[in-house]
């Protein structure tokens, strides 16, 4: 009958690292899903509503740019590159400053 060894330190240590591992991963995955829940809470409370007045914004199609304006304070809000879109339209801002009035 086969009698049962104690580990050896070098085995007890090693499933201690094992186990030391799973537990950061664990830990690293439960803080990625919390920071993904907090984008996402983020992004509900502030996608389309105004940065200036936080009303919400209506999605206007200027010559193909899809611009975001105010219907509380008339604010004009662009995302990354459209203003360069519509100036390349446009020439230096031409008819888009209509927009503002």
């Amino acid at each position: 009958m086969g009698s049962l060894q104690k580990p050896s330190e070098k085995e007890e240590e090693y499933f201690a690292r094992q186990a030391i591992e799973r537990m950061k991963k664990e830990a690293e995955a439960r803080q990625a899903k919390m920071a993904e829940e907090e984008k996402r809470k983020l992004k509900e409370l502030h996608y389309m509503h105004c940065p200036k007045c936080g009303h919400q914004l209506a999605e206007l199609d200027y010559k193909g740019v899809k611009i975001d304006r105010c219907m509380n304070c008339q604010g004009v809000w662009l995302d990354a590159g459209e203003l360069e879109q519509v100036t390349q339209k446009e020439g230096f801002l031409g008819g888009f400053t209509k927009l503002f009035k």
